[in-house]
């Protein structure tokens, strides 16, 4: 995802490009909050700006490069440029910096999570002009500042860093272990988000049912009453809040461990969404001892099978990847078998790709390119039968839809999603006119519409 940020009035401009995840876009909203409340506009432009800011990735080959050449174009346009992300943890060719070495005059560079150390760079380039109190910057939310979304749905953030060292991954070389938030701060923020108008929370971090691990769930304290420090107190406790509000929770990058289990009553009683965003990567025992996941593709197949047990409307999604070193042609088709298996609602696939510093890349068995990519198309079209065989279900039943797009009130239609649609790596549900002449549809809001049809990935659905 890529954003160039635009706000109003006169004061120091700073343009602000975000890209890669939605982790990395909260930590953009947190300098945008800083940036806003010392009284720093935003441009549109990367000429229009006294200096740039660069939010990066760096996970994979193509972020990497995306990430350099959104530097060079900031470089090239304007001249004075702040890099900060993951990419800005990387070392390069001989241990040095590399953004440094591919883009030697930036102004500074910082890793991941690093507000403060963005700001210094920010002062020291351009002083701030004053210092007002957050709840009165425009369009922020309070305590949770500024958001980068739509304003009826927005991302919190509940831990930074992960616990784990899977083969394939250098997060937590840029991010570092595990670190959760307490969850008074938590709660505070949703509170604001939910005040604010957002509609759905889309509950984030490197692993959610980690929580609280690394400070043993400790017990915390919200609205004078303790509360423990845990995936499932706080699932709780957001699932109550946004009761209140008539709004949605949704949980992503949850390990199939089994205290998720816990979970899944709330979603049967409509507390949270029935939606779990699980990054399993794999279903072969082997492959996952060599990726060094937390789970068997086994123990994956009966959880998710309980899940639906105890709530058969749960949707899940989740990410995989193909051709990763050593795979061999009968542990492929173990993860086709798997996916035909568990029918997995919604699911993506990487090639593998050798993302420099991953141990991976010194496992035997590199497979070449082509064959990663043959083996990445084989995967996506089981997995959108499987996908389009669920969907051709929902014809006939009528769903509650977040409206995102409603041109003219919706009076010639808009685009809206499900509870089993998370914004941008889901389908969508196309909104046909209303049949009623007085039925509007207004966005950030919820409408009940019956599914007609189906088409790709999105539904077709008639409001009324």
């Amino acid at each position: 995802m890529s954003e160039v940020i635009t706000k109003h009035n006169a004061a120091p401009k700073v343009g602000f490009v975000s890209l890669g995840c939605a982790k990395a876009l909260t930590d953009s909203e947190l300098i945008l909050t800083q940036l806003s409340a010392e009284g720093y506009q935003t441009s549109n432009t990367f000429e229009g700006a006294d200096l740039v800011i660069v939010n990066t990735c760096g996970f994979i080959d193509d972020a990497v490069k995306e990430s350099l050449d959104t530097i060079g174009e900031a470089l090239a346009a304007n001249g004075k440029v702040i890099v900060t992300g993951c990419l800005g943890a990387k070392a390069g060719e001989g241990g040095g910096n590399l953004v440094r070495q591919m883009h030697p005059s930036v102004l500074a560079v910082t890793g991941p999570q690093a507000t403060q150390e963005v700001m210094d760079a920010v002062h020291a380039n351009l002083p701030k002009p004053h210092d007002p109190f957050i709840d009165l910057v425009p369009n922020a939310f309070g305590v949770a500042g500024i958001k980068l979304t739509p304003r009826h749905y927005a991302y919190i953030k509940i831990s930074e860093g992960c616990n784990h060292r899977c083969t394939f991954c250098i997060i937590p070389s840029m991010r570092g272990d595990l670190v959760s938030r307490p969850i008074g701060d938590v709660l505070k923020e949703a509170r604001a988000l939910f005040e604010g108008g957002v509609k759905e929370l889309l509950v984030i971090s490197q692993d959610t049912s980690a929580y609280g691990v690394d400070v043993k769930y400790i017990t915390g304290f919200w609205d004078g009453r303790p509360i423990k420090t845990r995936m499932l107190e706080l699932v709780q406790a957001l699932g109550d809040m946004a009761e209140a509000y008539g709004a949605w929770v949704r949980l992503h990058y949850v390990y199939p461990y089994p205290s998720v289990d816990e979970v899944i009553p709330l979603m049967a009683t409509g507390k949270v969404l029935p939606y779990l965003d699980v990054p399993m990567q794999h279903s072969h025992p082997d492959v996952l001892k060599r990726m060094k996941r937390p789970a068997s593709g086994e123990k994956n197949l009966e959880r998710i099978q309980r899940w639906r047990e105890i709530c058969p409307e749960i949707v899940v999604r989740s990410t995989f990847i193909a051709g990763f070193p050593g795979e061999t042609e009968e542990e492929f088709s173990h993860l086709l078998d798997f996916m035909r298996e568990a029918k997995i609602d919604r699911a993506g696939c990487f090639a593998y790709s050798a993302v420099p510093g991953a141990v991976a890349n010194d496992i035997p068995g590199m497979l070449p390119l082509e064959l990663r990519e043959e083996r990445r198309a084989r995967f996506m079209a089981v997995a959108e039968a499987v996908s389009a065989a669920k969907l051709q279900q929902r014809v006939g039943a009528t769903m509650q839809v977040l409206v995102d797009s409603a041109p003219a009130l919706g009076k010639k239609g808009g685009i809206g999603r499900s509870y089993a649609d998370a914004p941008e790596i889901d389908g969508i549900v196309k909104l046909l006119p209303p049949e009623k002449i007085s039925k509007t549809l207004k966005v950030g809001e919820f409408t009940k519409a019956r599914i007609v049809g189906t088409q790709g990935h999105d539904l077709v659905a008639q409001p009324y």
